[in-house]
């Protein structure tokens, strides 16, 4: 699976931003999504996840209320609403696939395919 993240920019704090993840190649709708993030010189961070069937999903507590991931089988693309936005927030935002929804959905390590992420910036 290719895939390709945009909707980042420049926002001022309490703004809202959505990005979207488009992918292209092997089944889409058979895949986990997910977001993480990375603010520079730290490591990266898994935000938020959804099952193949968009029936789980899972956020970090730092953006629990104010993310919400969906995504459309369809048009082969997930999403993250942001709301709220913190400067904290601010990262360059990656998505990701990987096979199974289980205990490693956090981890990094446990994706195959990545986009090449969309950086958001939050103004104080």
């Amino acid at each position: 699976v290719q895939l390709q993240a945009s909707g980042g920019g420049l926002v001022q704090a309490g703004g809202s931003l959505r990005l979207s993840c488009a992918a292209s190649g092997r089944t889409f709708s058979g895949y986990v999504l997910s977001w993480f993030r990375q603010a520079s010189g730290k490591e990266r961070k898994f935000v938020a996840g959804i099952s193949s069937t968009a029936t789980r999903t899972t956020y970090a507590d730092s953006v629990k209320g104010r993310f919400t991931i969906s995504r459309d089988n369809a048009k082969n693309t997930v999403y993250l609403q942001m709301n709220s936005l913190k400067p904290d927030d601010t990262a360059a935002y990656y998505c990701a696939t990987k096979i199974y929804y289980d205990d490693n959905l956090s981890r990094p390590q446990a994706y195959n395919s990545w986009g090449q992420g969309t950086q958001v910036t939050v103004s104080s």
